[in-house]
């Protein structure tokens, strides 16, 4: 295995790919970030899964595969479908919850019918085209790794140069109307760059569980920090951590996608972060809670010492005792 692991590091190809999956999870790290805050994590899976269809039209109508025009075919489902959920909550009693699931199931089981159709379509293109459902960054080719790249890059420099404005939006839009901010164009745009990071990492990850690389580091990241900006690095950094674990080990063991791997390696950060971060961890919540208890026994211990009459009584009890 470590032969293997050493022959497909030094494959200039693989280094692309593996460089392309470090800025995919940093890009996806750092925009879920916004996401998360703003409670809107379901929206991503549910903008993950709306892109099967556009993904699909894209290909019938063009007969190759390339993921610029993925890009074209799931952005635009992925605008239908948030136009849905804004329909269907603001004409009806349905909550966005519900909004969220009926628009994620209507959209992706029209997807794997025009899968399904495609695949017995019997274009020769076809083939491969199943991977976007679990991912798998080793088909990626080489302008498709600078795509990625160059998308993911992006949407980090928005991030960075709009990070004022995106913080108050997402704590606060009252307040950042209030400031003479356009409070629904950032909002926009922030649903955008989300649709945008969901859509580049549907190759890689899969439509299936892109969503997880969206906002799993963002929650581990939560654990550690309690200032925005620090927690934007964090989630970046283990977006692009759990993005290289997942294409290498997917890359160096036969018959395992990309997408569940590195889903898992996301996870794994998140437990990590949930029982060991400082502050918030579950080990630093016992420490915390038993050093509370044993502060209350003693100021419990000395304050029945110093009450009056006790002492006496306590030590006239031990005399009799003995």
């Amino acid at each position: 295995m470590i032969v293997s692991l050493i022959n497909w590091l030094t494959d200039p190809n693989m280094q692309w790919i593996l460089m392309g999956s470090l800025l995919l999870g940093l890009g996806t790290g750092v925009i879920g970030s916004f996401t998360f805050l703003r409670k809107q994590s379901l929206l991503g899976d549910a903008l993950a899964h709306a892109a099967l269809p556009g993904i699909c039209i894209a290909f019938m109508l063009s007969g190759v595969k390339s993921i610029g025009l993925f890009m074209i075919g799931a952005v635009l489902a992925g605008v239908v479908a948030t136009f849905g959920i804004h329909a269907i909550t603001r004409y009806s009693r349905i909550k966005q919850d519900a909004a969220l699931g009926i628009v994620l199931s209507v959209f992706f089981g029209i997807g794997v019918v025009m899968m399904t159709k495609i695949q017995h379509s019997g274009n020769g293109n076809q083939s491969g085209l199943d991977k976007y459902m679990f991912g798998q960054a080793a088909s990626m080719m080489l302008s498709d790794v600078y795509l990625v790249g160059i998308v993911s890059l992006i949407l980090v420099a928005v991030c960075t140069l709009l990070f004022k404005e995106f913080k108050l939006v997402s704590f606060d839009p009252g307040f950042a109307r209030g400031m003479g901010l356009r409070v629904g164009l950032l909002e926009q745009l922030l649903l955008l760059m989300t649709v945008i990071a969901v859509v580049v990492g549907i190759q890689a990850v899969g439509v299936v569980l892109v969503a997880a690389l969206l906002i799993t580091p963002a929650v581990a990241a939560r654990y550690w920090t309690d200032a925005l900006s620090v927690m934007v690095i964090l989630a970046g950094l283990f977006g692009a951590l759990s993005g290289v674990t997942g294409t290498l080990i997917s890359g160096t063991l036969s018959n395992l996608p990309t997408g569940p791997v590195t889903v898992l390696a996301a996870t794994s950060l998140f437990v990590v972060s949930a029982v060991f971060a400082p502050n918030r961890g579950l080990v630093a919540k016992l420490v915390r809670r038993l050093r509370q208890r044993n502060d209350l026994r003693r100021s419990f211990e000395s304050a029945v010492v110093d009450m009056p009459g006790i002492s006496q009584r306590t030590q006239a009890a031990e005399r009799s005792a003995d």
